[in-house]
């Protein structure tokens, strides 16, 4: 439990850190791309803006997960995590699709770019978007929610790399129009990210059973104890990214004494962690009770 509070209390520093980092490069990098012309220079900055959303959001998330269950939410926040991170993908790919428009628009009316100020306020922004991602690497493995900041992090370190190009092709071969294709690429390539975070987070927040986990697998394996005849009516979903929750009855053989029930229980959720990683149950033990025994109860 220490280590636990330990690594939440770690993850939530380095968090803070980003945040303060993301918010200055973003005020530069709009006022840079302000007074140089650059489209490029200001998707960036809007793409550091959302990070910084993302960032505060996460932060937010990673404290509030944290909190003891109640009466009211007896699961507790965990959930946070992942709406935290349905929103901050959600703002991400709006962005994008906005930016795209803008570069078409900037496609058909080309406009004169500062590439001097363009490559140096675009070399801040790298800086500060790689020390951000070194901050947040190690933990964007362990927490979707955190994950998805890291994307936002990706996203603006390519693109601070891409205007960083963009800027020395136009300052030496005049081709302005490398400004707009380059915000273009960089916005197709973020929506592909923030979509992978979209669909896993509307899984879990759907109850989804999660895309590994084979429930004929599960019902067939429980099935082969002596003890037990039928599992129907399962549920299974993911709580966060990390906790699998299961839900089912459980037809034994014969009538059992409670105590052998216990025992048979025990065993059922011992097998359910171990083999399969559900660490969640919820097991009813019946005896020709049911009279639809689907694994998936209708309506």
């Amino acid at each position: 439990m220490e280590n636990h509070l330990h690594h939440e209390g770690n993850s939530s520093g380095r968090l803070f850190i980003s945040i303060l980092l993301n918010g200055l490069i973003t005020l530069v990098e709009i006022v840079g791309g302000v007074f140089s012309n650059s489209l490029a220079l200001i998707s960036d900055a809007i793409h550091n803006l959302s990070d910084t959303l993302a960032l505060i959001l996460a932060w937010l998330a990673n404290n509030f997960s944290g909190r003891k269950p109640d009466a009211r939410r007896t699961f507790g926040y965990k959930r946070f995590e992942i709406l935290s991170a349905f929103i901050n993908a959600s703002v991400l790919t709006a962005i994008s699709i906005y930016l795209i428009y803008e570069a078409i628009l900037r496609f058909l009316h080309p406009e004169p770019v500062r590439s001097g100020l363009m490559f140096i306020i675009a070399g801040i922004g790298l800086v500060a978007n790689l020390t951000s991602m070194l901050f947040l690497h190690r933990d964007s493995n362990k927490n979707l929610n955190i994950k998805a900041a890291y994307v936002h992090l990706l996203g603006d370190t390519l693109s601070s790399v891409a205007v960083i190009g963009g800027a020395l092709l136009i300052f030496y071969m005049k081709v302005v129009w490398i400004d707009p294709l380059l915000t273009l690429i960089i916005s197709i390539v973020i929506i592909i990210q923030a979509y992978k975070i979209l669909r896993e987070s509307v899984d879990i927040l759907m109850q989804s059973t999660p895309e590994n986990l084979n429930l004929d697998e599960v019902k067939s394996y429980l099935e082969e104890l002596p003890q037990i005849r039928n599992i129907h009516h399962v549920h299974c979903w993911r709580l966060q990214d990390h906790d699998i929750l299961f839900e089912a009855h459980i037809e034994t053989s014969e009538d059992l004494l409670l105590s052998d029930s216990n025992k048979l229980l025990k065993e059922v959720e011992e097998i359910l962690k171990q083999k399969f990683h559900i660490n969640h149950t919820t097991l009813q033990v019946e005896f020709d009770v049911c009279g639809d025994k689907a694994m998936i109860k209708q309506p």
